[in-house]
């Protein structure tokens, strides 16, 4: 957008678009001007996500109800694998465990896939109107973190009903105040490994390919189906590095008031999340530039 003078010269620029960047010209002020795109968006995903559907927004809480259900009958039942992140006799729910771990994994891989594919999914628009790229990442985070406000609704209630029924060893700590900053890290560690990936796939349509297949190998390499007393103590500090790990393991601290909490593991997932994030920022910056020309 620009003024004419009465020269017949340009002034008063508000964008200038051009295709030389220093390398942290991230445009991250840019991409919060426009956060009323970013809201229609995100009302657009989220819409188009459960349009022409009978059961609407309640998809949202049937699909971690129908996987929680397979986990515990599979995992649970008939594998029977230890649902205990520390040794000890502790008493929680097998389905309470396997649904905290489901649907923050749904969270991050859903965010994670849908990121990875920004430009593919958006070139159409991208290469009709400019807009700050990094909106469509963005807003993508954010519908999906109404789908998993719902899920932690659900979940709450059937925390809450354990709480309440006794019998179990879950109790309630000031560690819940933990289960925000989960989240956050959660969205910062899958937009930063999803705009990797966009960036990637640009010129690589092969990582599109194995973006599912890979995600699906990062859950097993998670504790989401078993506890951290399954993974052999030889491996343990090298699964530890998963950075998902500490994630999944803190937010399980916090909900039930007791398990594997480990602050420089947990500070060290911290510094990797915001490490690809800082990366995924900087290629995402240099890719989108010139990405019309490769797509």
């Amino acid at each position: 957008m620009f003024n004419w003078n009465g020269n017949g010269t340009m002034d008063d620029y508000k964008i200038v678009i051009d295709s030389k960047h220093r390398l942290l010209d991230l445009h991250l002020k840019e991409t919060f001007q426009y956060k009323d795109l970013i809201f229609l968006f995100v009302k657009r995903d989220f819409i188009s996500k459960y349009k022409q559907t009978i059961l609407g927004p309640l998809w949202a809480i049937i699909q971690p109800l129908l996987t929680t259900v397979v986990f515990t009958v599979i995992f649970g039942r008939l594998a029977g694998l230890t649902t205990a992140d520390v040794p000890g006799e502790f008493l929680i729910p097998g389905f309470l465990f396997y649904m905290s771990g489901n649907i923050c994994w749904a969270y991050f891989s859903t965010t994670l896939n849908q990121t990875s594919n920004t430009f593919l999914n958006n070139s159409a628009t991208m290469g009709k109107v400019y807009y700050p790229r990094l909106v469509a990442p963005v807003s993508i985070s954010i519908s999906n973190l109404i789908s998993f406000g719902i899920q932690f609704a659900m979940f709450l209630l059937i925390w809450l009903f354990y709480v309440i029924k006794g019998g179990t060893s879950i109790q309630i700590t000031p560690m819940l105040l933990l289960v925000p900053l989960t989240v956050l890290q959660m969205m910062i560690l899958s937009v930063g490994c999803g705009i990797i990936l966009s960036s990637a796939t640009t010129k690589y349509r092969d990582l599109a390919m194995l973006v599912s297949f890979g995600i699906q190998l990062w859950q097993y390499a998670s504790p989401i189906a078993y506890g951290l007393q399954l993974v052999p103590e030889r491996f343990f500090n090298v699964y530890m590095l998963n950075p998902v790990t500490p994630i999944i393991t803190t937010f399980r601290f916090a909900v039930f008031g007791f398990g594997y909490f480990d602050l420089t593991y947990y500070l060290i997932s911290w510094a990797v999340s915001l490490l690809l994030f800082f990366i995924g920022l900087i290629l995402f910056s240099r890719v989108e530039r010139t990405f019309m020309d490769t797509i």
